[in-house]
């Protein structure tokens, strides 16, 4: 089944044109919405899952997201794409957009949303092959590790300042850690 996206300007704003995945010709000035969801739960823990083998940036960890379609909105793309990839479900209502990050033809925009009560992860083995709960503090080390996806270096530079903020405002209260996990 074909993939088509929408188009839009700069400012996010549709062009009215459409543009089918994979075909040569991307229109100058164009660009396309990207969508990432950054699920976390009470304790401050995030998910991050790992892009199966078979997947450009194979191996690389991030968000759950991908592109939305055309006629669909960022937030519908983000419940699509989160339910896809992981099996969480969760309402459009439900998510904060924190920024918009600009690559060279997409418009990313980065999702947060508590972790629904009664979720339970299971990766769809096609998109995902691993997934991991990480503290704030690890996503950082991550990036500068280098086993993020490597498109999130840029994003999260931009856009993860915000996105902590918005979780730790969600219940300041609570102390941000995690269980140790094995090493990545």
């Amino acid at each position: 089944m074909d993939e088509w996206w929408d188009l839009v300007d700069a400012a996010g704003v549709p062009t009215g044109g459409t543009f089918r995945r994979g075909d040569a010709g991307w229109p100058g000035g164009a660009f396309h919405l990207v969508v990432t969801v950054c699920v976390y739960r009470a304790d401050g823990t995030v998910l991050l899952t790992q892009r199966a083998p078979t997947k450009e940036f194979a191996f690389g960890w991030e968000f759950p997201g991908g592109s939305a379609f055309a006629g669909e909105t960022g937030p519908a793309a983000a419940c699509r794409e989160l339910l896809e990839e992981t099996n969480v479900t969760v309402e459009p209502e439900a998510l904060r957009r924190v920024g918009r990050f600009t690559e060279e033809t997409a418009l990313v925009d980065l999702f947060v949303v508590q972790e629904p009560s009664g979720s339970a992860v299971q990766a769809d083995p096609a998109e995902v092959m691993d997934w991991r709960w990480v503290s704030l503090s690890e996503v950082s080390t991550l990036r500068t590790s280098g086993v993020m996806a490597a498109p999130w270096g840029p994003r999260l530079d931009a856009l993860w300042p915000a996105a902590t903020a918005t979780i730790l405002a969600a219940d300041d209260s609570r102390e941000r850690t995690s269980p140790p996990h094995e090493s990545w």
